[in-house]
């Protein structure tokens, strides 16, 4: 048990938004919305997973959409409470502690908040240890639990809550309502008690994020190795490429955000090209043609000069970045875990191969 105030909070926005591949949102905005429910409120207390009873009531809080749409709409003050008192009268149990569904530069930050309003601790663990796009993309639905009931709310005080016969149609329904309710909703799903988070969840992201936000903040600090080969240390991370962003094309359909990016190589990249597709989320990296990394692997993009991470929303024109990837939770490469989150669920036409065995001798990898 720890708590987590405003340096803490920084540096979990920064890890996380490297962590959301490419999704997740804009850190800044998550982190204005922590930032300011902490200061108001207090700091959090953050739970290790072995912290919690077994009977204790989990719930995971999270905005719902396109990241893009989150940044012009902001969140209101009410919604955490919305949430909050829907699931526990609809549950007839109180909620004990929060949990962030997934790694990313809001999705990690709206939970604090809601934490810091409520007076609820935090639990160090999450659904994805990553960012993925859709609802039932999480370890508890390889673990067979119900993402219902969910509570779903907006700015503007419209609420409801969802029982469904599957995840995914918990996906497709409350994809539809966000839409209805202009690209992004509050919502609060997949209650679970102590024994299955303990089970089934991906433990101490938040405390992951933290330590590589600090890493991140204070790379340029490390001695007898360059910034880039100090960032690739301490991030596990796989050099797959370095260049400057030569072409974007991003569309909003759906709730989501969709598109490409096209690299253009400098220093030992010169003369070859790196491709990658993104809905939310970075899910599939080539190299002249030859793919060397897909999902449920991470596929990040940073800035050249401070390895902050780059978001799909924030890809500009003329943007020179190191392309890296990270190896994703262990559960996401079983048979179940693929069949959610694999390449070909997204339409890549393309078998999973783990980010090691696709970088062995690799152009440049480091």
């Amino acid at each position: 048990m720890r708590t987590l105030g405003i340096q803490e909070i920084e540096d979990i926005a920064l890890g996380a938004a490297l962590l959301g591949a490419g999704g997740g949102g804009d850190p800044y905005i998550g982190k204005l919305v922590a930032l300011g429910a902490v200061k108001e409120c207090g700091s959090v207390t953050l739970l290790d997973p072995e912290e919690v009873p077994d009977d204790a009531l989990i719930v995971s809080i999270a905005m719902m959409g396109a990241p893009t749409i989150l940044s012009e709409k902001a969140v209101g003050g009410q919604e955490y409470k919305v949430l909050y008192e829907a699931m526990s009268q609809y549950l007839g149990k109180e909620i004990y502690a929060f949990i962030p569904i997934e790694a990313g530069g809001v999705n990690s930050m709206l939970p604090i908040a809601a934490c810091a309003r409520l007076g609820l601790p935090l639990v160090d663990a999450d659904g994805m240890g990553r960012a993925f796009p859709e609802l039932q993309m999480v370890t508890f639905t390889i673990g067979g639990i119900e993402a219902t009931p969910m509570a779903l709310t907006d700015e503007k005080g419209n609420s409801v809550i969802f029982r469904t016969v599957s995840n995914k149609w918990t996906e497709e329904l409350a994809r539809a309502v966000t839409m209805s309710c202009g690209g992004s909703v509050s919502v609060c799903l997949y209650p679970v008690t102590g024994a299955q988070l303990k089970q089934y969840a991906v433990k101490n992201i938040v405390t992951r994020s933290q330590r590589l936000g600090e890493a991140i903040r204070t790379v340029k600090d490390a001695k007898g190795q360059t910034p880039e080969e100090h960032f690739l240390e301490f991030s596990n991370g796989y050099k797959l490429f370095r260049g400057k962003i030569a072409d974007v094309l991003r569309e909003t359909r759906g709730a989501f955000n969709l598109g490409k990016v096209m690299l253009d190589g400098i220093g030992e990249y010169r003369g070859h090209t790196a491709f990658i597709e993104f809905q939310n989320e970075n899910l599939l990296a080539s190299v002249d043609g030859e793919i060397v990394a897909t999902v449920p692997d991470l596929i990040c993009l940073v800035d050249m000069e401070t390895f902050h991470p780059v978001t799909t929303d924030a890809l500009k024109y003329g943007k020179r970045v190191l392309l890296i990837g990270l190896t994703c939770f262990g559960m996401w490469r079983t048979p179940a875990g693929l069949e959610l989150v694999g390449p070909r669920y997204f339409g890549c036409d393309t078998d999973y191969i783990p980010l090691e065995e696709r970088c062995k001798g690799g152009l440049g990898h480091v």
